[in-house]
């Protein structure tokens, strides 16, 4: 999906804001829809023995999906307290607490050492600018799997596409080499 065909399904106040209690956000909170979650992790090949981070996690889903329905760890990351504060709440109705945690951190200075598997649903200006930490700080057969927008400059080892409510929406998985 082309940048501006994504912004005309988000509402015109976040994309005039994008920011929330004084936090100047990266990117405007959109969620993913289910389907595509849960396309994205089988996509990845998460498992148990994997740790997940969800740069710009919004409400947890990724997260909580990799634990409830892959028996995954994760690690979501966000600016925004709201987003954070709703991520925990859903991590306990789904009882995945204790498998999971959510951290008010920049994701450009976020420590992903301990990832095996990275989602991201951001601009490509973002994925470009996260890039050259994503290739650093991940270890071989760590796995990036992106939504909607690829990362510019990498082509994806696989590409998945799903079809909901008429719509087309892309995947991209990369594997560190």
């Amino acid at each position: 999906m082309r940048r501006r065909d994504f912004l005309k399904l988000v509402p015109a106040a976040f994309i005039a804001g994008c920011s929330t209690a004084g936090i100047k956000l990266d990117a405007p909170y959109v969620s993913t829809p289910y389907p595509a979650v849960e396309e994205m992790l089988r996509l990845a090949q998460v498992g148990p023995q994997d740790v997940v981070y969800d740069l710009g996690c919004g409400d947890g889903r990724f997260i909580i999906a990799a634990a409830e329905k892959f028996g995954a760890r994760g690690v979501g990351i966000d600016l925004d307290p709201m987003r954070l504060a709703e991520a925990r709440e859903g991590a306990s109705r789904a009882g995945v607490s204790q498998r999971v945690s959510f951290r008010q951190e920049d994701l450009f200075k976020t420590d992903l050492s301990s990832a095996t598997v990275v989602t991201l649903f951001l601009f490509p200006e973002l994925n470009e600018r996260l890039a050259p930490r994503l290739k650093a700080s991940l270890k071989r057969g760590s796995r990036i799997v992106a939504y909607e927008f690829g990362i510019p400059g990498w082509r994806p080892d696989q590409e998945s596409q799903l079809n909901l409510d008429g719509h087309s929406h892309n995947m991209y998985l990369w594997r560190i080499q």
